[in-house]
């Protein structure tokens, strides 16, 4: 077994410790985001390079034990090892010849949602909870019901109306339970809510349990062992992507593990829903509501983010950048990326791509900049994104 380096909890909004055992699935005093904290000095003493850090005894991103907590069952369906590929050609057509795509379709159910649900469910496991709980737009969901069903921990989902067809379906084949809610993702929470009252154990929305965060940083680990970006672009709705990459390469700088400088943190949202970019680009530490969500990437129509605060600082302090895009941005990249790369990636993944564009004309991403934009899950399931191509 891998040496355990993990010490407990840190909210993120107060700094209040919570201990390794708790069960708290946010900080006790304030409700903020819990963030998992190691002992880096130790690790430093030990650990080499990305490499060595990667031994952790076991698959995926199990790989990465060393830097996650000690989970007595590690629940898997083999996350992770996603593919980084090489995308210079299309770079090249855009004006960042040194462009990667880190595709993260290539995960159990399809998205990127695997890694954080594997390492939640496993300490959802541990805690012995008799059933979990998320609202989701989508992916979450499905991610959720396959790893409890891995973990024989029954689940239920609660989804909105506007939720891409067949989700429900493929939750339910999953053995969840499933309620769609109608409206958008803030009213199937509130229909959370109303269910589970203050007995929060066993929830694992975003940033209401510590782990999702932890599984999702390996995304980082793994890039960091082929290349060193000078920028990630990622897709953003709830955050918890975003803070993860923070979270993953803060780690490394202080491992001194990092051959560069901490890459740069591009957030894209949708012009439709952009409450991050606007409180980013007037310089604000807190992003309001966003009042009516509309767009066509369901997984980024996130009005608000509970660690909207942590996601802004993360952008500041890795010297990144915000941009939203519109749908029509979005729907060409998704055909772009199809025709120019043989890559059929989601809306937020487009998103993600079109935003990029939008960066290197306005000058903010130079052409001499490596970069990384990440697809966060495959195009399959948004059915309407073939509609022009139906005979």
């Amino acid at each position: 077994m891998p040496t355990s380096y993990f010490e407990g909890y840190r909210c993120g909004a107060c700094g209040r410790e919570v201990p390794s055992g708790s069960a708290a699935a946010e900080c006790p005093s304030c409700a903020g985001p819990l963030l998992a904290v190691y002992d880096l000095a130790l690790m430093r003493r030990l650990v080499r390079d990305v490499p060595s850090l990667a031994a952790g005894g076991g698959p995926g991103i199990w790989r990465y034990a060393n830097l996650l907590p000690p989970y007595a069952r590690r629940v898997s369906l083999g996350e992770g090892r996603t593919p980084l590929l090489d995308s210079r050609g299309l770079g090249r057509s855009i004006g960042v010849p040194e462009l990667f795509i880190k595709d993260e379709s290539a995960n159990p159910t399809g998205s990127f949602k695997a890694r954080g649900m594997a390492a939640a469910v496993s300490r959802l496991a541990d805690l012995g909870v008799s059933r979990a709980f998320v609202p989701s737009a989508g992916n979450a969901g499905l991610a959720l019901a396959a790893y409890c069903a891995a973990a024989r921990i029954p689940c239920s989902v609660f989804i909105p109306s506007e939720t891409p067809e067949g989700v429900a379906e493929e939750c339910r084949l999953y053995g969840a339970d499933v309620t769609v809610v109608p409206g958008l993702l803030p009213d199937a929470a509130k229909a959370l809510d109303a269910l589970v009252g203050s007995d929060r154990a066993g929830v694992v929305s975003t940033f209401r349990e510590p782990c999702r965060v932890e599984g999702k940083k390996t995304m980082a680990f793994e890039i960091e062992e082929e290349i060193s970006p000078d920028w990630i672009v990622f897709p953003t709705g709830g955050g918890t992507g975003v803070v993860a990459f923070w979270k993953a390469y803060g780690e490394l700088e202080a491992l001194g593990l990092l051959r560069r400088p901490m890459p740069r943190l591009a957030v894209v949202q949708s012009e439709g829903c952009a409450p991050l970019v606007a409180a980013w680009r007037d310089g604000l530490d807190r992003a309001a509501p966003w009042p009516r969500p509309e767009t066509v990437a369901s997984g980024i129509r996130v009005p608000g983010s509970r660690a909207d605060a942590l996601i802004l600082r993360a952008i500041r302090e890795s010297g990144g950048a915000a941009a939203a895009v519109s749908d029509a941005d979005i729907l060409d990249g998704v055909r772009e990326l199809g025709r120019e790369h043989g890559l059929f990636v989601s809306p937020e993944g487009a998103a993600a791509y079109a935003g990029l564009k939008r960066l290197a004309r306005e000058g903010t991403i130079s052409p001499s900049s490596r970069v990384v934009v990440v697809n966060t899950a495959g195009g399959a399931r948004y059915r309407f994104l073939l509609d022009p191509y139906e005979r």
